[in-house]
C-alpha cells in the first residue's frame, strides 16, 4: 500500500463521518501491533513518534521502520512526527522519510506560531509530506495545565497557516489513565462554525470511548490521538509475560505475547472510532 499523509486519510474520514487513530509508538512491538489491528479492521492509521520515542530512537531508524511497516500494509498508513518544535526537527523527519509531521507552535504567540507554520508548509508540500499543527495548549495530567482554543486564534490558523490539520485543546489532556475528560462541546461547535480544516484531539485516551465515537460521527474531529491506554495494555501483558516466564531471560520470547495482547485493544480503539 503507498504510504499515505494525513491529507490522504482526513479529508476521507471527514466527508464519511468517522475518526483515524493516531497511535503513539514506542517501538517495534507496539509499532506492528498497530498495523495488524490496522489490517484486522481495514481501517487507516497514524503511526506517531513522539519526542519520547525520538528521545529513545533516532529518527532515521523510527522512518526506516514505519516506512517498512506502511509499505507492506494493505491499508492506508501515515507516518507521522508528532510534536516537532522546530523547522529542523520537521525537516529532518521529511528527509529521513515521514509522510507527515506536527509542528507544535502552541506556546508561541499566535503570529509566529501561523509563520512558522506557513514555512513548514512550504517545504512540506515540495516535498508530498503533510503538516499538522496546534492551536491554544493541550497540558499534561501531570504537569503543565491546558489553555483553552481561542475561537479568533483557531480562525486565523485556517486561514493562513496552509495546515492540512488542526489539533485544539476543548478539554483534552495529555497522559490521563482514567478516561474522564470533560470536553467543552460548544467551544467545539464555535471552532467549527469558524474553521474548515480537519480538527484534532490529542490525548485521546482520557476521552470516554462514548464521547470518542459520538465526536467521530457528529463533528469534524477525525484524528484522535492514542497513547495511554495501549501503553497500559503493554504494561499488564508484559508483566503477565515475566510472570509466566519467570526463568527467561530472551527478550524477544518476553515481549513476544505483548504483540498479539497491543493489536486486540487497538483493533476496539480503531473500531471504536470507525463503527
Amino acid at each position: 500500500m503507498t504510504i499515505a499523509t494525513l491529507r490522504d486519510v482526513l479529508q476521507r474520514a471527514m466527508e464519511e463521518n468517522y475518526a483515524v487513530a493516531g497511535l503513539v509508538v514506542l517501538g517495534w512491538e507496539d509499532a506492528l501491533a498497530f498495523t495488524e489491528a490496522a489490517e484486522e479492521t481495514g481501517q487507516p492509521i497514524i503511526l506517531q513518534a513522539g519526542p519520547g520515542c525520538r528521545k529513545h530512537t533516532p529518527v532515521p531508524v523510527l522512518g526506516a521502520m514505519m516506512r517498512g511497516l506502511a509499505e507492506q500494509a494493505s491499508v492506508p498508513v501515515v507516518c507521522h512526527i508528532d510534536h516537532a518544535r522546530s523547522i529542523e526537527e520537521c525537516r529532518q523527519s521529511i528527509e529521513c522519510g515521514f509522510s507527515s509531521v506536527m509542528f507544535d507552535g502552541s506556546e508561541l504567540p499566535i503570529e509566529e506560531n501561523v509563520a512558522l507554520t506557513a514555512r513548514i508548509c512550504d517545504e512540506a508540500r515540495r516535498a508530498g509530506v503533510s503538516v499538522e499543527g496546534e492551536i491554544g495548549f493541550v497540558g499534561y495530567a501531570e504537569g503543565k495545565t491546558s489553555a483553552m482554543t481561542s475561537v479568533e486564534e483557531a480562525a486565523l490558523f485556517d486561514r493562513e497557516s496552509g495546515a492540512d490539520a488542526m489539533a485544539i485543546s476543548i478539554g483534552n489532556v495529555h497522559l490521563q489513565t482514567d478516561a474522564n475528560a470533560r470536553i467543552d462541546m460548544q467551544r467545539l461547535r464555535e471552532i467549527e462554525a469558524a474553521t474548515t480544516l480537519p480538527l484534532v484531539l490529542h490525548g485521546g485516551s482520557g476521552i470516554p470511548a462514548d464521547t470518542r465515537r459520538e465526536l467521530a460521527k457528529t463533528s469534524r474531529v477525525c484524528k484522535f490521538n492514542i497513547g495511554t491506554e495501549l501503553r497500559q495494555a503493554f504494561g499488564k501483558a508484559l508483566r503477565q509475560s515475566l510472570a509466566d516466564k519467570p526463568d527467561s531471560f530472551d527478550r524477544i520470547e518476553l515481549l513476544k505475547p505483548v504483540i498479539p495482547a497491543i493489536r486486540r485493544e487497538t483493533v476496539k480503539v480503531i473500531s471504536g472510532l470507525s463503527d
